[in-house]
């Protein structure tokens, strides 16, 4: 590749990025982002949520024989629920699925314009697609 398809490929991902930050949903993740820190009440939720997951976490590095191990899942799974009843959190995860989404399309459009071979990340609807619907629920 020469120095002048080089600039013009930088010119062109510089373009990408600027419309994709341009997009409805990363305004609307950044937006979120930004009121969500400073909601008080959200952001109780989110340390007592972190507390329950760093829990679970330390309960998960001796597995199942742990003695808090199924007490300490049930509640992080549980508060994660709860996380999602309050409006402003649930519309943030919400937003930041759908970028995640946009995201992860780009990335496949890219990685597939260069070659078919480079393993690039799988969304859900592709993955059962690919499994034709076998795939369990992670959550």
């Amino acid at each position: 590749m020469n120095s002048l398809d080089m600039a013009e490929l930088l010119s062109e991902a510089y373009n990408l990025a600027d419309r994709i930050t341009d997009s409805d949903e990363a305004k609307r993740y950044i937006h979120l982002k930004r009121e969500l820190g400073e909601d008080e009440e959200a952001q109780r939720l989110i340390r007592q949520f972190q507390e329950k997951k760093e829990r679970f976490e330390e309960a998960q590095r001796f597995g199942h024989f742990h003695p808090d191990y199924h007490a300490a899942k049930e509640a992080a799974e549980d508060f994660s629920s709860r996380l999602r009843e309050h409006p402003l959190i649930r519309e943030y995860l919400e937003v930041e699925e759908k970028l995640d989404r946009l995201l992860g399309e780009v990335s496949r459009t890219l990685a597939r314009s260069v070659s078919e071979e480079i393993k690039v990340p799988v969304d859900a609807q592709e993955l059962d697609k690919v499994e034709g619907g076998r795939r369990k629920s992670c959550g």
